[in-house]
């Protein structure tokens, strides 16, 4: 092993403690040990500054690839713009909705269309986190189906930390059905060349089939727990209109408009041949737009530190793959299948979510789409077995602890908040079962429908 290598090894573990250990705020850490790589493995160890360039990556943007899909073969490697760029698209996008009270409105007209009973809430709030987060930044559909929910279970007088937690799962599980609904699978399209409709046709019939019978856990697991609570005297004629939470009506016609298409852009954007990077940044654009005197307020409101966080995760990752670690973990992981791709699929799908559910799920996911590159030998067909493996476990085994995902530490900060914590054991024994449950169903559907054609 090259000193490079040893190098490169050494900042991808320093990078992961630290963010283990949450002193430090994780931009902080990526982009310092992004900065570490680039110095100490580019410029010290291997002294090849076009590998440096290569990394960075800024020459990727002024390309018309970048905008738009030629059908050339593009080389990935280094900083991914185009995940950055959609997502941070996406954010503007979601903080322009917000604004307006889109959220809070969908929330309260979903309550009163089933009369404000407890039991139909639970249901129907499960249902609209998993649609949404398919769509949606899941730490965004948490922040408002908990505020919500605690408010909803303050004039209910129910329990709301059972409702909370299968918000949280199906947050998560809904994510894992499209390419814009969790960022490991925006890093495993972008990197692979796979569409919105390539995710919703393979990882998205797994996360349906998946939700019913999560659906079936959570409400003989929790229905205990939300029906014996007290009764309500709250007069239900008295409750606020759905309609008054929107702030500016004109501008939540305009939200929703430009949601749509978004949402339609993404589904088309195979035929159209538009890069997501393209249509993160239309979207944006046309957000602020509408925003009128309010673009500073959206502005504010994206997530900076996340985006932040990516560009430096990326350049550690590159340190890895250009010193050629990744090659050699990818031909481990080939000796022990031994050309077994049923060990192979369980290996990742089981090996991810177990890692997901303690430290970021990013970070493993930006790791192992080089990897199972390798492993995939250049057959397209076992790359996309390895990634729709790769990105089940990921998405769904961050929901098995209350750290695993950052929809988990939000929710269950809400409900702290509240005056309702949820311990570790009390999160786990509801949340770890229906994790094993998903990737169980996750591994047996992989195996028959891809594996049984290799």
């Amino acid at each position: 092993m090259t000193v490079a290598q040893i190098v490169a090894i050494v900042i991808f573990i320093t990078m992961f403690i630290l963010i283990i250990s949450d002193k430090i705020e994780k931009h902080f850490i990526t982009l310092g040990c992004g900065l570490l790589t680039l110095v100490g493995v580019f410029g010290i160890c291997m002294r090849d500054f076009g590998t440096l360039w290569h990394v960075i990556n800024l020459e990727s943007i002024v390309t018309a690839e970048f905008w738009r899909t030629t059908g050339a073969e593009t080389e990935s490697g280094g900083i991914d713009w185009a995940t950055i760029f959609f997502l941070g698209g996406m954010m503007v996008m979601v903080e322009g909705m917000a604004r307006v009270g889109f959220f809070n409105w969908l929330c309260r007209r979903i309550a009163k269309f089933v009369h404000y009973k407890t039991i139909p809430i639970f249901i129907a709030f499960m249902c609209m986190s998993f649609v949404l987060a398919m769509f949606i930044d899941s730490i965004t559909v948490i922040l408002f189906l908990a505020s919500v929910t605690i408010e909803l279970a303050r004039l209910l007088k129910f329990n709301p930390v059972p409702m909370i937690m299968s918000e949280i799962f199906c947050a998560n599980l809904g994510g894992s059905a499209t390419m814009c609904g969790d960022p490991p699978n925006i890093i495993i399209g972008s990197n692979l060349h796979y569409s919105f409709m390539d995710f919703v046709l393979n990882t998205g019939v797994v996360a349906a089939i998946s939700f019913v019978f999560i659906l079936l856990y959570f409400f003989f697991v929790m229905r205990k727990e939300l029906s014996s609570t007290g009764e309500s005297d709250v007069s239900f004629d008295d409750m606020p209109s759905p309609e008054s939470f929107i702030t500016d009506k004109k501008g939540f016609a305009v939200s929703t408009v430009i949601f749509l298409i978004a949402v339609t852009l993404l589904i088309t954007h195979s035929a159209t041949g538009l890069t997501v990077a393209f249509i993160g940044v239309s979207i944006a654009i046309v957000t602020l737009i509408a925003s009128g005197k309010h673009i500073l307020e959206v502005l504010k409101g994206v997530d900076y530190k996340t985006l932040l966080f990516f560009t430096g995760l990326f350049i550690v990752v590159g340190g890895l793959e250009e010193t050629g670690v990744l090659e050699i973990i990818a031909n481990f992981i080939s000796n022990v299948c031994g050309g077994n791709y049923y060990l192979m699929v369980a290996i990742i799908i089981w090996v991810s979510g177990i890692a997901s559910a303690f430290i970021d799920n990013i970070p493993f996911a930006a790791t192992m789409v080089p990897i199972i590159q390798d492993l995939s030998g250049g057959s397209t067909f076992i790359l996309s077995t390895l990634a729709w493996s790769l990105a089940m476990g990921t998405d769904v085994g961050g929901s098995a602890t209350p750290i695993g995902a950052s929809a988990n530490v939000v929710g269950t900060s809400a409900a702290a908040k509240a005056g309702h914590p949820i311990g570790w054991g009390e999160y786990c024994k509801k949340m770890a079962p229906a994790t094993v449950i998903v990737m169980l169903i996750s591994t047996v559907y992989i195996c028959l429908r891809y594996v049984t054609q290799i």
